[in-house]
């Protein structure tokens, strides 16, 4: 979206704001904003205060974000605000009879782009008609990165053309399980793993757990990357590249709340995915799950089964890897739609 905004306004200035540190560490040097902060907490006099600075002429919050402080100030300022691949449920506090204060805030939204039909009959149920099924535009995001180079020679080293499972963004809990596969596991299949917490001692037990050869990123320099079997990556920025090596992959944060991680970007690369059992808030998980692209397992045994499956069958590896990059590309088109009704 902001690629698009910028094509179409380019002497406008973009700012983008996080409210998290993952989000913020990873995009702070982004190029398609010319400046990016933390976005203040959701208070009145912080509200007031941030956008007197910015004074935008058009504001978009992104999926879950809904600052009820910022969005009472903007609809009085009368400020053109979208929101970009909403989803709502029934759960939400905005559907509560005690909810009122949240409801009120969503007054201040000029158009909704939603990504279902049951977001956009939740909104109509509260009045709002103000609203188009736009899709996500994560899928618009994650088609370009085909366009791109994803060369990392130094994955290309320590792949070796061996298949390799690429392990993206996981979490201790989920990590028990997937060292316990690794150690079992024939030398025929490599190993990347991308932790989402690189903290130093995380990453050193880690590595102490895996009885077989590994490297850390930050070793890479002084070694031949093609005598190890698993190699931590103990960086950020780099987890989309890396995907495009994955001939099967497993994304993190399925074992906790509020569920796993971005599937999107292992599936524009045609690679079947493994995941936790806490995916249901994801509408891509939830879909990609339904129609076979990606596994959701619960335990070890579970865990064991698939990559077993996936590791000794071509054929089943190469379907599921193809109903992946369909799906990414059958649902790309959201960031169009929402172009077309702002401009």
């Amino acid at each position: 979206m902001i690629e698009k905004i910028k094509e179409k306004f380019p002497d406008h200035k973009i700012v983008l704001s996080f409210f998290s540190p993952s989000g913020y560490e990873v995009r702070k040097n982004n190029t398609v904003a010319d400046v990016t902060v933390y976005l203040p907490l959701d208070t009145k006099k912080n509200a007031k205060r941030f956008l007197s600075l910015v004074h935008p002429e058009m504001v978009f919050f992104i999926k879950y974000e809904y600052w009820p402080n910022y969005l009472s100030e903007l609809r009085k300022l009368e400020t053109p605000t979208y929101l970009i691949s909403g989803i709502f449920r029934k759960n939400q506090l905005f559907f509560k009879w005690y909810g009122g204060f949240y409801r009120t805030a969503l007054n201040a939204f000029t158009y909704f782009f939603v990504q279902n039909e049951s977001s956009k009959k939740l909104l109509l149920e509260l009045g709002k008609s103000n609203v188009a099924i736009s899709g996500d535009t994560r899928f618009d995001r994650v088609v370009a990165i085909l366009e791109k180079d994803n060369t990392l020679d130094f994955i290309s080293q320590f792949k070796n053309d061996a298949l390799t499972i690429v392990v993206g963004s996981s979490w201790p809990k989920e990590e028990g399980l997937l060292v316990d596969f690794i150690n079992q596991s024939s030398g025929k299949v490599k190993f990347i793993i991308a932790p989402h917490n690189i903290k130093a001692e995380q990453i050193q037990e880690l590595k102490n757990t895996i009885t077989k050869k590994t490297v850390l990123f930050s070793e890479k320099t002084t070694t031949n990357l093609a005598d190890f079997d698993v190699f931590i990556i103990d960086t950020i920025g780099i987890l989309t590249k890396i995907y495009s090596y994955a001939d099967i992959a497993y994304v993190g944060g399925g074992f906790g709340n509020p569920g796993v991680h971005n599937i999107l970007e292992p599936a524009t690369f045609g690679v079947p995915i493994v995941i936790g059992p806490n995916y249901s808030h994801f509408a891509e998980a939830t879909a990609l799950v339904n129609i076979g692209g990606c596994l959701s397992i619960s335990n070890k045994n579970e865990l064991f089964d698939a990559f077993s499956n996936l590791i000794c069958n071509d054929d089943i590896r190469k379907e599921k890897g193809h109903i992946c990059s369909t799906f990414v590309q059958m649902n790309k088109g959201a960031t169009a739609i929402i172009m077309q009704k702002i401009l």
